[in-house]
């Protein structure tokens, strides 16, 4: 039986300059090679992805709490910058260094943040939330998305309001939901839907304000230059995958210099657990090569 994802090696929080914590969770050999991961929306520490892979591949896998998320203290207004601050800061702590870097779903647009501000050193999207609010995407855009975007855009407090009346249950339904079969075969898995259980509730226990702030920032025109971007970066898709990108992808990879574009076929958002070990080996040969 495939094993997609496992409870972590180590668990912690690390108290910022400001007296902010951050949590984090690492799996694999604490010196192995720093690979931290933005998790997806309204999920913690608790997903990680690449059971056993990142063992035999020497990674050191630290995925961390967005605040307000999990184990890391609210910081109400925050901004992309901010998290790629408090990123570095962490990566100070925890002897990172400047990791590779990964970004799923709704953390794609944070770990960008964190490759435009210099953090990251190589970078992977992998079943990324795209800028939905790109004015190319508005005619492809369901109704009711167009509407969230709209809403965002003109409201973005009235927005985050609404967003904050989401649940770790409302989230479940509307993955489970929304995903095609391919994807439904990891997610009800009986050990990954433990851990993503667990990661979705440990995500709420402060409430739903990181979360609500998370989708407002994502959900909104990105303030960063992604054409400022000098790291190595890879997208990765699912064929599938209806969910996260209008275009699978395409358009963002257009505006990344040098981006890799990657759309494997018969699959869908469950990418990061079905292809971590592809996605970790190319990610530490950019890393090991600069290219």
């Amino acid at each position: 039986m495939t094993v997609y994802a496992d409870e972590p090696a180590r668990l912690g929080e690390s108290r910022l300059p400001d007296g902010r914590l951050l949590g984090w969770a690492e799996w694999g050999p604490s010196g192995g090679v720093p690979v931290l991961l933005c998790p997806g929306a309204a999920t913690s520490r608790w997903l990680g992805f690449g059971a056993g892979v990142v063992e035999a591949l020497g990674v050191r896998l630290v995925s961390v709490d967005r605040p307000g998320l999990g184990a890391s203290t609210p910081a109400p207004g925050r901004s992309f910058s901010d998290f790629a601050g408090d990123v570095r800061r962490l990566c100070g702590l925890r002897g990172l260094g400047r990791p590779a870097v990964v970004g799923n779903s709704q953390g794609a647009p944070f770990a960008l943040a964190c490759a435009e501000k210099g953090v990251a050193s190589v970078l992977a999207v992998v079943s990324g939330a795209d800028e939905v609010a790109a004015p190319e995407f508005a005619p492809a855009l369901p109704k009711e998305l167009r509407g969230l975007v709209e809403q965002t855009a003109c409201d973005p407090v009235g927005a985050e309001e609404f967003f904050a009346g989401f649940t770790a249950d409302a989230m479940w339904d509307m993955v489970v939901e929304g995903s095609p079969r391919c994807d439904l075969a990891v997610y009800r898995e009986p050990g990954f839907a433990e851990i993503y259980r667990r990661a979705m509730d440990e995500a709420f226990v402060q409430g739903a304000g990181g979360y609500a702030r998370d989708t407002v920032l994502a959900m909104g025109r990105w303030p960063f230059a992604l054409d400022e971007i000098t790291v190595p970066v890879e997208i990765w898709y699912g064929e599938r995958d209806t969910s996260h990108s209008p275009d699978n992808g395409a358009l963002l990879a257009t505006r990344i210099p040098g981006a890799i574009h990657r759309v494997v076929p018969g699959t869908g958002g469950a990418l990061l657990w079905t292809h971590a070990e592809s996605i970790l080996t190319s990610l530490l040969e950019k890393a090991a090569t600069g290219r």
